[in-house]
């Protein structure tokens, strides 16, 4: 459940919420109403999309290795199913301990950075496409999220390298 909500939930175990509080408890219901829309937008748009994708990447890397191409898609589908599930937590660390932890080291072990890159470029505007600027302003952190840790940020395995 999101953070937000427990804290009021438990903030009205004492007493009746305040008007401030229920204000931000009709807010968030709103953001979850609308991350619910996003999520099952994703869903069932996911083939269509990553297709748009994986066709494009054919395109952009001809001489590279298939198999190669074909993980990189997944990594990015795994992104972003966990993404979504992570936007409609509200909860950024979700994204982080279940997937971006591990998968960091594989990008950067198989030198697939450049790869990674172009695949996220393109599912951000292949989501353009489908979603709303006003749901691309919820989703649109946690996918960034994913692009820093994932592509910019040093791998753990370069970074102990460095040390010894």
């Amino acid at each position: 459940m999101q953070k937000d909500f427990e804290t009021l939930f438990y903030k009205a175990e004492d007493d009746y919420l305040e008007s401030s509080d229920l204000q931000s408890l009709k807010q968030k219901a709103l953001i979850l109403q609308e991350s619910l829309k996003i999520y099952q937008e994703i869903r069932d748009q996911e083939l269509l999309i990553f297709q748009s994708v994986a066709n494009s990447l054919l395109e952009e890397f001809p001489d590279e290795n298939r198999q190669r191409l074909e993980q990189a898609l997944q990594h990015w589908i795994s992104v972003m199913r966990y993404g979504s599930m992570a936007m409609l937590l509200n909860n950024p660390d979700y994204l982080r301990h279940r997937l971006l932890e591990w998968l960091t080291d594989i990008i950067h072990a198989q030198k697939m950075v450049e790869i990674e890159n172009y695949i996220f470029e393109k599912l951000m505007k292949e989501l353009e496409e489908v979603l709303t600027i006003e749901q691309m302003v919820i989703l649109t952190p946690f996918l960034q999220q994913a692009r820093m840790i994932l592509l910019e940020t040093k791998p753990q395995c370069e970074t102990l390298k460095v040390e010894a």
